[in-house]
């Protein structure tokens, strides 16, 4: 065992039922840290090219960080990865609550799920004793039922991942839930446990949390949290929760709106941060160890869905279950987002595809006939929450919904790729890059397709924050396309990267320099670890994601925005007569490649970077040549 780790991974084999457990790679752990890093790590190896995300050779893999359950102020996340059911690629998610640090103190640093079960089954794991249960009677159930009746099947408290009949049903987009409204939400990954027929899992115990210098530790997360109690974003989250930021985007122009046809929502005040606490908000949630009450307790007190509760909407829900929808609603918005929770559905994609399904309704692409005979008009805000129900289910219209708009489009034709709003398959956040155009090649370049947080530079780009954890990165201009800036992408990847390995929430990383968690690092391991190490690690992962893609197809091509984005201006607002035409785009990239030490015709990593990064065992299955020839 090494300090901070567990030292064990649980291997599950869901087609014959065995349980094995194997010693943490320690030469591994050092090299991709935890979390998405190492996830990835066993993903590369074990997964061959090519197969199929929802047969029994893909695997999906729960992996925890060396700071997770651990002091440091959020230190809550896991991470899940697995080939992406809804892209075809790298797929990943994390998710916050208090799930990881349950997985940890029940004895394992993660968990591998290989092979399909023949009936619904659930993993249960209580103080080291793994035992594989029988979900027959779990399975059609919502995620707060999934949960109510596993607790009160034991005495013992336990903390629940699990799926709703999204994930059951194959929905591309499904999510992993925890503590019933946290979610592991992007890419599909509910689907995959779906897929092998695994309701849930089921974490407790009291082990401990062995750290190299424990009191020192214990002083340095001290002073973080004292850090990030005096900041403005916590403040500001506290208050408000995430949808803060929607006024603050809106004034930017880049609040995307009825399928980002427009960047300005003229409701906004009807679905902001302060009309949010005033119709709907309880009260803050923290996730294990956090300062910051970010989530939001809520309850709908008037209309046809009084006396619903749960927790959020989130900024992302409320625009793309809103604006994107042309809905000006917070009591059907809020109730969507129960419904997705419920479900296990991903916010973000299902809002989207809804957004993208009543542009083609209005382009005449989509009939009655093929809609049930609904009217899948922009501003319905009572359909979205109808097509929630029927997506989950695959119901009539939602069986298509439930594909996803990159799908969705290729079924569809007419021209529908053109407005199909999706990087490499997964649909893109609430922030439009022709407000801000660095916000683009944060989207093109991600790993895992266009998504809201692997670089991050939207958020400190649109409300003016610093890069604490980057040098060099004030955004001159956000309308100006500056190839310069392209580093400033390139350390956002690299540094939040890193908190996808060690267990932390971004949020937070986002406040704090690099030192701060190169301290925590070193005394919670032992390692002698620098911020040159921190860089270099995060960069090391990054790195061994893109040729996870790489191998399964990705190439400098695939790495591109929508039609839309680049051909259409925005309309009206401060970004109007805005777009990121593709010269733009093929100079951030090519100013990129080159930051990246890859390939600019391939896309690829060179052989000089990957061996640069020690990964030369996987220079063959890049460049189809081993280090040597």
């Amino acid at each position: 065992m090494s300090n901070a780790f567990m030292g064990k991974i649980l291997r599950v084999s869901l087609s014959d039922g065995t349980i094995s457990e194997e010693n943490l790679r320690l030469d591994w752990a050092k090299k991709f840290i935890g979390g998405a890093g190492l996830a990835t790590r066993y993903l590369y190896d074990e997964v061959p090219r090519g197969v199929d995300p929802l047969g029994p050779e893909n695997k999906l893999i729960f992996m925890t960080g060396p700071l997770t359950g651990t002091a440091s102020a959020s230190a809550a996340r896991y991470s899940v990865v697995s080939k992406s059911p809804l892209t075809g690629i790298w797929g990943h998610g994390n998710s916050g609550g208090s799930f990881g640090p349950a997985l940890k103190q029940s004895g394992y640093d993660g968990i591998i799920f290989e092979g399909v079960s023949t009936t619904p089954v659930y993993l249960r794991i209580i103080d080291g004793q793994p035992e594989l249960c029988d979900a027959v009677q779990l399975w059609g159930k919502i995620v707060p039922e999934t949960e109510d009746l596993i607790q009160e099947t034991y005495e013992k408290n336990l903390t629940i991942a699990s799926i709703g009949p999204g994930g059951e049903n194959l929905v591309r987009y499904a999510a992993i839930m925890n503590n019933k409204h946290r979610a592991v939400g992007r890419c599909g990954l509910g689907t995959v446990m779906g897929a092998k027929r695994l309701k849930a899992v089921a974490c407790g115990g009291k082990a401990d949390i062995k750290l190299e210098n424990k009191d020192t530790f214990r002083k340095i997360a001290r002073k973080q949290i004292e850090l990030l109690d005096e900041s403005l974003l916590k403040v500001g989250f506290d208050a408000f929760g995430t949808n803060m930021l929607s006024d603050m985007v809106n004034a930017r122009g880049g609040y995307p709106t009825r399928n980002w046809q427009e960047g300005v929502f003229e409701s906004i005040e009807e679905v902001n941060g302060q009309t949010l606490t005033d119709k709907v908000f309880v009260k803050g949630v923290n996730c294990f160890a956090c300062p910051i009450s970010c989530g939001r307790r809520t309850e709908i007190r008037e209309g046809q869905w009084k006396g619903h509760r749960g927790e959020g909407p989130e900024y992302e829900t409320v625009n793309t279950l809103g604006a994107q929808c042309g809905v000006a609603d917070m009591n059907a918005i809020t109730m969507a987002n129960y419904l997705c929770n419920e479900y296990g559905l991903d916010t973000i994609t299902t809002g989207s595809s809804i957004a993208f399904a009543m542009e083609c309704y209005e382009k005449g692409i989509l009939t009655n006939d093929q809609t049930d005979g609904l009217e899948l008009t922009f501003g319905n805000s009572e359909l979205v929450v109808h097509l929630i129900d029927k997506i989950a289910k695959r119901e009539g219209i939602g069986d298509l919904l439930a594909e996803g708009t990159k799908i969705m489009s290729q079924k569809l034709g007419h021209g529908s790729e053109h407005f199909a709003m999706h990087v490499k398959g997964l649909e893109l956040p609430a922030y439009d890059p022709r407000a801000a155009k660095i916000t683009g090649l944060g989207y093109v370049t991600a790993n895992r397709g266009g998504d809201h947080i692997t670089a991050y530079v939207q958020g400190p780009t649109f409300i003016d924050l610093p890069f604490l954890l980057v040098e060099d990165s004030t955004i001159k201009d956000p309308f100006v396309a500056d190839p310069m800036e392209a580093k400033v992408v390139v350390d956002m990847e690299n540094a939040l990267t890193m908190f996808d390995c060690i267990g932390g929430c971004k949020f937070m990383g986002i406040l704090l320099p690099a030192e701060d968690y190169v301290q925590l690092i070193s005394h919670a391991t032992g390692w002698d670890f620098g911020e040159k190490d921190f860089r270099k690690s995060g960069e090391r992962v990054y790195n061994l994601m893109r040729a996870f893609c790489v191998r399964e197809g990705i190439t400098r091509e695939s790495d591109t925005l929508p039609k839309r984005l680049m051909e259409d201006p925005l309309p009206e607002g401060p970004a109007r007569g805005m777009r990121i035409d593709k010269d733009t785009l093929e100079m951030l990239k090519d100013a990129y490649y080159d930051l990246r030490g890859w390939d600019k015709t391939t896309g690829k990593p060179t052989v000089e970077k990957l061996k640069e990064l020690e990964l030369e065992d996987i220079i063959e299955g890049v460049w189809g040549t081993s280090m040597n020839s």
